[in-house]
């Protein structure tokens, strides 16, 4: 598997952005090299450091997309772990379009997280993608997690239609000759982006060569019964369905793409039950641009409700 890795002075710089880069490697899937994994570890770590917040972006944004609630949640005494899906951020790019696989990125994530970092006791904090994928971990590693935030998220097996604003994204996805990507996540807020914050999400990817896995990623979310992803999800949905641990459902008021994916999640997942869903106003898409102090305070609060046992 050939990867591409973006130079460091990319993200030199970077308005709002002073965390450490960590790094760790996790196996192509292919026999080849280990890919890098770029990841955020702030706040208290080590044994008793007591509760760990793991925040999952989706496409095609990168952990940058955090940086508005890493320091209050770490303020708030918690650790905060975000990394890099490969593809995206200062994780490795593979090159080929056919590398990338629904399967591939929860394998990716769960040997980086749990073989590597061997991270326990999380709170999923997972939107976009996050969600599919975060979701799919917590579905085949329950022991693993304490708790989840589902924010403008979904578990799709293929099953129901998606929804327009998807097909519409799908479609330029996939027709546009170049992926503003830093334009297109300023398409999904509320807000108007800084051009410098523009900038911050358009640095990992110099040329096109790099976006391979943001424009393979709207192919592979399920959209018909019969997608090589759909029975994975379809038992993910099994043990969603005993998953008793708290679940907070924190959807914003303004996106065409998830909005309603949240009443799923409240009917049929146990640990949703009676808990304080909430809806994160005058957001977009990508909330945690639009309102990240605002998530970062329902996620502590919802930690702090929540004690384990």
């Amino acid at each position: 598997m050939k990867a591409l890795r973006t130079p460091d002075d990319r993200f030199a710089g970077l308005r709002g952005w002073d965390f450490a880069p960590r790094y760790t490697e996790v196996p192509a899937g292919d026999g080849g090299p280990e890919l890098r994994l770029h990841y955020l570890d702030e706040g208290p770590s080590g044994s008793g450091a007591g509760e760990t917040v793991l925040l999952l972006h989706g496409e095609p944004s990168w952990c940058f997309l955090y940086r508005k609630m890493v320091p209050p949640l770490v303020a708030a005494g918690l650790r905060v772990v975000a990394p890099d899906l490969i593809g995206f951020g200062r994780s490795d790019k593979p090159a080929d379009r056919k590398d990338y696989s629904y399967a591939r990125h929860v394998e990716w994530l769960r040997s980086a997280l749990f073989d590597r970092l061997d991270l326990r006791d999380l709170t999923l904090v997972g939107q976009d993608w996050g969600g599919l994928l975060g979701l799919r971990l917590v579905a085949e590693h329950p022991d693993r997690f304490r708790r989840v935030v589902a924010a403008n998220t979904g578990l799709p097996t293929g099953d129901a239609a998606p929804t327009e604003a998807f097909v519409r994204w799908q479609r330029f996805s996939q027709e546009a000759p170049e992926l503003p990507v830093g334009a297109i996540v300023g398409s999904g807020t509320t807000s108007t982006l800084d051009p410098a914050v523009v900038a911050a999400y358009d640095a990992p990817f110099p040329d096109e060569r790099y976006k391979e896995g943001a424009r393979q990623f709207p192919l592979l979310v399920p959209t018909a019964p019969d997608d090589p992803a759909s029975e994975d999800n379809r038992r993910a949905w099994e043990s969603l369905r005993r998953f008793d641990r708290p679940f907070l459902c924190a959807f914003s008021d303004g996106d065409p793409i998830t909005a309603g994916a949240d009443r799923q999640f409240v009917r049929e997942v146990p640990g949703a039950a009676g808990q304080p869903h909430t809806t994160i106003r005058g957001a977009g898409h990508f909330l945690q641009e639009d309102q990240g102090e605002q998530l970062a305070e329902v996620v502590a609060g919802f930690v702090r409700a929540t004690p384990p046992g």
